[in-house]
């Protein structure tokens, strides 16, 4: 600010010299590795996109990954084309969904795919050489007992590789899963432009 004073620079200094110190500190008892188990739940808008950020940050990392979509499938979307189309090699993705259960109306096709995405989902987990394993949209799965949430935990508690990182995402995270995971992060609904009428729009939902 053009009004600073020396004695306000050097106060300023002194705080944060003093933030960074306690911060020091802090960080350096976090010395852990391990593979997380990561929920991203609630109603507002972000789920996806925040997981997918992840998968970004792992092949920028040149770390193999891989994604499971469990419902979506129906039309195609930005982050399922760039992958499979220039990051093939280090993600495997795989849309195993046929749409949101209110479009498809049949239940034991939806249970039917729900199961085959969660029977690929164990597989990926399993490989020890996935650093990440993105299971789009289980949450909705599991809320509609597509798929059983005490295997899933169990799954996940006893057999997922010690330093695999596992991102389950959708609405209505089931309660025993957010006890499992390391981080549940819900998204708070504020505001949406849905609701003055706007359509999802490619570049911000798909």
């Amino acid at each position: 600010m053009a009004d600073e004073t020396p004695d306000d620079t050097a106060r300023h200094n002194q705080k944060m010299a003093k933030k960074k110190a306690a911060r020091d500190k802090i960080m350096a008892t976090k010395t852990d590795e391990k593979g997380l188990v990561i929920v991203h739940t609630g109603k507002g808008k972000g789920k996806s996109s925040s997981a997918f950020g992840m998968i970004f940050r792992c092949i920028a990392h040149q770390m193999p990954c891989a994604v499971v979509q469990f419902i979506k499938g129906g039309m195609g979307t930005g982050e399922r084309d760039l992958i499979t189309t220039h990051f093939g090699d280090l993600c495997e993705f795989h849309t195993m969904g046929e749409g949101f259960t209110w479009e498809t109306q049949d239940k034991s096709r939806d249970i039917e795919m729900a199961q085959a995405a969660w029977a690929k989902a164990k597989e990926l987990i399993s490989d020890p050489g996935n650093r990440m394993v993105l299971l789009d949209e289980i949450n909705i799965a599991l809320r509609y007992d597509y798929v059983d949430v005490a295997e899933v935990v169990a799954f996940l508690r006893d057999e997922k590789p010690p330093m695999t990182h596992v991102v389950c995402t959708g609405r209505n995270a089931k309660d025993e899963l957010i006890e499992l995971a390391d981080l549940v992060t819900e998204m708070e609904l504020v505001k949406h432009p849905f609701r003055s009428g706007v359509k999802a729009q490619a570049g911000v939902e798909f």
